[in-house]
């Protein structure tokens, strides 16, 4: 179980880049992203009136909370996402640079959330980073001029608000229900997205089979898989180690992208991927030193790799 949810994650995240690229083949960006979402939010909230009990100790200020997560770590992230691959970022790159999100988040843990990353935590961090400079170097240098230096800008502002989501989540006190969480982050993009679709004049659909495939492989793979699974891995595992899975994204999408559409990948796109285990063993193997010397001093677990910093009743 312990490889399989983190494999299924990774997969299941990067889908969401592939999926982004085949989307904007067929559509604009806010036609994709409403279409994505409305249905998706209908299907929920139906679903969330026969099973009332998991939203009985929702608080008003609860929900407000969830909103605001929801629009940061679904509707912002996701936007800056398929704005960049509409500007011509290819999958991979756009996955590259999102790879910057562990050591941001690596490096606010302390202070935002007293979970401390450990030394060997830190060497981890860096050589991801290592790998994901490898690959952005080779990915860049294959596009050339054809796409606008400020483009590459675009995913990282979406980098930055997933970040935000993620510190906004863990200092939630009061822990509330995945599938109540979901269902409200899902309807508050469903909002946004179609108040950005109708404000643009591109809100009616294409009718193209290929949109509609593309839709369903976004709802099912990247939405309930790979978001889902976030959140879970995060509660579960803490911060740094959920961050350090993204180091693979970067690789498996560039990986994915070469097979599926014909992105660059050569020697240097290999050696990024190598990289990028390497820096996950290493982050996850200092995060279990770190937790057994704290066992032994029996003083409680501060780690990055211990989970948010919310109740225990909130580990799911």
């Amino acid at each position: 179980m312990n490889t399989l949810l983190p494999a299924a994650f990774v997969l299941c995240w990067s889908s969401g880049f592939i999926g982004a690229k085949l989307g904007a083949e067929t559509a604009a960006t806010p036609t994709l992203l409403m279409w994505r979402f409305l249905p998706l939010a209908v299907v929920l909230v139906a679903a969330a009136a026969l099973s009332r009990a998991a939203w009985r100790g929702l608080t008003l200020r609860g929900a407000g909370r969830q909103i605001a997560i929801g629009a940061l770590s679904q509707s912002g992230y996701l936007l800056s996402v398929y704005y960049a691959i509409a500007l011509g970022v290819s999958s991979g790159t756009t996955a590259l640079i999102d790879g910057v999100q562990p050591l941001v988040a690596g490096a606010l843990a302390g202070p935002l959330l007293r979970q401390y990353v450990s030394r060997g935590q830190w060497l981890g961090l860096w050589l991801g980073l290592s790998g994901v400079a490898t690959v952005t170097v080779a990915d860049a240098a294959a596009a050339g001029a054809e796409v606008a230096w400020w483009a590459y800008l675009v995913p990282f502002l979406g980098m930055l608000s997933l970040v935000a989501a993620t510190f906004l989540e863990g200092r939630t006190r009061a822990p509330v229900a995945p599938r109540v969480a979901l269902t409200i982050h899902c309807a508050t993009s469903a909002v946004l997205f179609s108040g950005l679709a109708l404000g643009t004049g591109s809100a009616t659909p294409p009718a193209d089979s290929s949109f509609w495939v593309a839709t369903a492989w976004l709802v099912v793979l990247p939405t309930f898989g790979g978001y889902g699974l976030y959140w879970l891995i995060l509660r579960r595992s803490g911060i740094t180690e959920v961050n350090t899975l993204m180091f693979l994204m970067a690789p498996v999408t560039a990986v994915w992208g070469a097979l599926m559409f014909g992105e660059h990948f050569g020697v240097q796109t290999a050696l990024g991927l190598a990289v990028g285990l390497a820096a996950v063993a290493v982050v996850r193997r200092g995060g279990g030193a770190s937790r057994t010397r704290l066992a032994r001093s029996g003083r409680p677990a501060r780690s990055g790799a211990d989970g948010p910093a919310v109740p225990s009743g909130g580990r799911r």
